[in-house]
């Protein structure tokens, strides 16, 4: 188990749609502790393994005195709707009224390949939402209005993370060796 890094918008891999687990296995017992530990240090309400760089159908939540994991999830939404703040740890010290279903009931698997549903309301429904939305390549900004999307997109811009996540993945870091090399490195 340890803290990994959360990937910030413009990561590619936030906005391409997860893989289903298949196996249950000893790597996905590992990817819900490290999901789990990593939203806590954050401190987050969920955190979906696309966050972390791992394009797999998994999420953890820990909000409205309910704490879990969910693998392969589909989901069943109510038709009434709330409006809530909402923010995501990949769009840091960003929130924006978001519109959501009020009431979710979430299926999937535990990490064991057990079935399990999960019935939220309010902020719990906001989370399930929120989270299953990452393992569709759909970020919260993507649920605004236009309106809204834009003014998102214009902090974005402005904001000191931005542009982070694609100058990381765009280049290789090259340490310098502390060691002669004789004219044939940096």
């Amino acid at each position: 188990m340890s803290v990994q890094e959360i990937r910030l918008f413009g990561d590619p891999v936030l906005t391409s749609p997860a893989e289903p687990v298949l196996h249950f296995d000893k790597e996905i017992r590992t990817l819900v502790a490290d999901l789990t530990e990593t939203m806590h240090d954050a401190p987050g309400a969920g955190l979906a393994a696309p966050q972390i760089g791992v394009p797999l159908r998994v999420f953890v939540w820990d909000c409205d005195d309910s704490e879990g994991h969910l693998i392969n999830p589909t989901l069943d939404l109510s038709s009434e709707m709330q409006d809530g703040e909402e923010g995501c740890l990949s769009f840091p010290g960003m929130s924006y009224e978001t519109p959501r279903a009020f009431r979710a009931v979430a299926k999937g698997f535990n990490m064991h390949g057990e079935p399990i549903v999960i019935e939220g309301t309010e902020l719990l429904a906001r989370c399930l939402q929120h989270e299953t939305d990452h393992l569709d390549g759909i970020v919260f900004i993507d649920r605004l209005s236009p309106t809204e999307r834009k003014l998102a997109m214009k902090e974005i811009r402005e904001s000191e993370w931005f542009g982070i996540a694609t100058e990381s993945g765009a280049a290789p870091k090259i340490k310098v060796s502390p060691h002669n090399t004789f004219g044939l490195g940096l």
